[in-house]
């Protein structure tokens, strides 16, 4: 692979991944309020290996090629970021100060929230799409789509440093301190739905 090409992907992999948004929402809650965020953020991962891996095989093109499916995705996920937001809001106070998830809500049903936040992600989706071509050089010895793969790997290693380091600060800061994790675990709440509304209006304003 170019080395330079992959250089610079790295630099705007590592500003993205630093940008706050959903996923830092989610993490800050889930470092908040779980005994552990690695199945949350193990969630995020996975649902953001599984839209490199639909980029990089051809089919993020059919999406391109067919705004309808797109449309649908902005929607699901303008939706699904405003019951998590709405969910953490309607929790009890009790509720979010508390160190270990409500019954019902383990390891994998952190997993499924993690996934679900990245996968329906349109704007994560879309800087993907955007990006990871980009970065790919034809004259490689690598098949572009080999390239995006790697390409993808490594935003998703910086992501799984920055999103562990985000739950961790979350927990160490602000899990001593009652008020202040409320707040910020609200506040998270917050800004999902505000991000869930945007989405949503953007999506509407596209369809005019």
């Amino acid at each position: 692979m170019n080395v330079t090409l992959l250089g610079q992907f790295w630099l705007v992999a590592v500003l993205l991944a630093l940008t706050p948004g959903a996923d830092w929402a989610y993490a800050i809650t889930a470092g908040l309020r779980a005994r552990s965020a690695f199945p949350s953020i193990c969630g995020m991962l996975s649902g953001y290996a599984l839209v490199i891996m639909i980029i990089a095989f051809g089919i993020g093109a059919l999406v391109t090629r067919y705004p309808i499916a797109l449309t649908v995705l902005t929607f699901a996920g303008a939706g699904y970021l405003v019951y998590l937001g709405t969910s953490v809001l309607w929790r009890r106070v009790e509720e979010v100060r508390a160190s270990d998830e409500p019954a019902g809500n383990g390891a994998f049903g952190q997993f499924l929230r993690g996934a679900g936040v990245s996968a329906i992600n349109p704007k994560g989706l879309l800087l993907l799409l955007a990006l990871l071509p980009q970065f790919t050089s034809p004259s490689a010895a690598w098949a572009p789509a080999a390239q995006m793969l790697v390409l993808g790997s490594l935003h998703l290693l910086n992501c799984a440093v920055i999103y562990s380091v985000v739950a961790l600060l979350a927990r160490r800061l602000l899990g001593s301190r009652p008020r202040g994790s409320v707040f910020v675990a609200k506040a998270s709440g917050v800004i999902m739905i505000l991000l869930g509304i945007s989405i949503l209006i953007e999506g509407v304003l596209d369809l005019r």
